[in-house]
């Protein structure tokens, strides 16, 4: 049984009408979701406000109500709380309900536009390796040990993730490591949650069609770390222009990685291969399976936090060598003709530009270079002509199509693509609606050596179409048509 007043405990709390000695079963901010003598969130969210569900909530069992504003008509038999934030007050509701699980493990959070996954991912991987029990909140997969769930936002929201960490604590996990998304963050998803440490990764341009602006962006990242506790390290990359402004304010151990300044962390590229990377990391040369540049600042933030977890130098570098690509992340396949075909979630114009960038060091430029590449529906539209704009730039052919068109029309999506193409590069770019069409034409293009990019979707194995998700494989279907074409 768990009495309201004490999963209130922090919350900040304007008024009460009721009482808050009261026994309840379990909280929830879907209306749809809620049973007898359950508490009731009103979340203001994009799409709908939870505040004009609350009669509906109470209809279906709610015993209490927390929200911002309190309604008209007040019953009873219901307490009603009213809180500032009700985002802020679900976030340490849920850590109070699940007896705060994030203060009984070492919670570390990724942050940044790109190599969250790579990083979260590959830290679980090394730290797994090494002996330990370790949990994964990621935007791939949720995992408890090795116990594997289906992750369905980058940053879940503030009762799935403590009930995750829960279910860790019960099955003795001693790590978790976390994808902490601007939207996770501004949303107070993570708010109530005890991080033993972060890592800020780069920040390029994405969902500015969530924040107005690129300084919201970067100053919401910011306040993450501007909220560890001093007893964390946040671990900043130095290269990326904001990662000094990330460590600002932070009252956490300040800890710094880069390739090019000056570094806590610091790594020297010496061999660069498709087969992956040669490097030398504080002095010592460690070969990883991981390929580009980009990767090589991912190895660095995982050295660099696995050593402030209290890891040893050389077994660290020993797992790092060990580590296995992450799904959808730089992965590639050879067809029986050589031709080389690359999947990668290369969804942001910084991102794209990484990729195509390693491929072309990595290449011997006697072959092509195609890369098929679309936006998603719905999200940020002033990164499309970008996007265009960098495929066709860095690639001998660019082949233009869909992602996830979601409610938007695709052809519309694929014409603001084109707007970015430069005059001397129209030659080079087809436009295909149709991905797997789009795919296909790239792989008949391909000669024998030539490589394939195919960009923007990675792990996803759907297409979202008029809000309707189909099963769509990028890795799956490119294989099905190599195969196909060289029989």
């Amino acid at each position: 049984m768990i009495i309201l007043k004490d999963i209130l405990y922090k919350v900040a709390i304007d008024a009460v009408n009721g009482s808050t000695d009261i026994a309840i079963n379990k909280m929830d901010f879907d209306s749809r979701k809620i049973e007898l003598n359950d508490v009731f969130v009103a979340i203001r969210g994009t799409v709908s406000n939870g505040h004009d569900f609350i009669q509906k909530a109470i209809a279906l069992g709610a015993k209490a109500i927390v929200c911002d504003t309190l309604p008209d008509d007040l019953q009873s038999d219901v307490t009603y709380v009213k809180v500032e934030d009700t985002n802020k007050a679900l976030a340490f509701m849920a850590a109070n309900y699940f007896g705060n699980p994030s203060e009984k493990l070492k919670l570390v959070g990724i942050t940044g536009t790109n190599g969250k996954t790579t990083i979260a991912s590959l830290l679980y991987q090394l730290f797994q390796k090494a002996g330990f029990k370790v949990g994964l909140l990621s935007t791939v997969k949720i995992m408890v040990d090795t116990k594997e769930y289906k992750a369905t936002h980058t940053t879940p929201d503030s009762i799935t993730i403590n009930h995750y960490l829960n279910e860790m604590i019960e099955n003795n996990v001693e790590y978790c490591f976390m994808e902490v998304s601007s939207h996770g963050i501004h949303q107070k998803r993570t708010e109530a949650l005890h991080f033993t440490g972060g890592i800020f990764t780069n920040l390029s341009h994405d969902h500015l069609d969530y924040h107005p602006t690129f300084a919201e962006y970067r100053d919401v990242k910011k306040s993450f770390f501007d909220n560890l506790p001093k007893t964390a390290f946040a671990l900043s990359n130095i290269d990326d222009k904001n990662g000094a402004v990330m460590l600002q304010n932070s009252v956490a151990k300040k800890c710094t990685y880069a390739l090019k300044s000056y570094a806590d962390y610091k790594a020297q590229i010496l061999e660069n291969q498709l087969s992956g990377l040669l490097l030398k990391v504080n002095g010592s040369e460690v070969w990883v399976k991981l390929i580009g540049t980009f990767n090589a600042y991912n190895v660095l933030a995982i050295y660099g936090a696995a050593i402030e977890l209290g890891m040893d130098s050389l077994e660290t570098l020993r797992l790092l060598s060990d580590l296995e690509s992450v799904s959808g992340r730089f992965q590639y396949i050879v067809s029986e003709t050589n031709v080389t075909a690359i999947i990668d979630y290369a969804h942001t114009p910084d991102a794209l530009e990484n990729v195509l960038k390693t491929i072309n060091d990595i290449r011997t430029k006697n072959e092509q270079l195609i890369t098929v590449v679309g936006c998603g529906g719905n999200r940020d539209k002033t990164k499309r002509p970008i996007m265009a704009d960098i495929a066709s730039a860095l690639s001998d052919k660019a082949v233009l199509t869909s992602d996830n068109p979601r409610n938007e029309n695709p052809d519309t999506i694929i014409n603001e693509m084109e707007k970015g193409v430069a005059a001397q590069n129209y030659k080079k770019v087809l436009a295909i609606t149709d991905r797997k069409q789009a795919i296909k034409t790239a792989c008949q293009l391909a000669q024998p050596n030539d490589i394939i990019l195919i960009a923007g979707k990675g792990h996803e194995t759907y297409q979202e179409v008029n809000g309707v998700r189909h099963d769509f494989d990028d890795m799956k279907i490119v294989k099905e048509i190599l195969e196909q074409l060289h029989k």
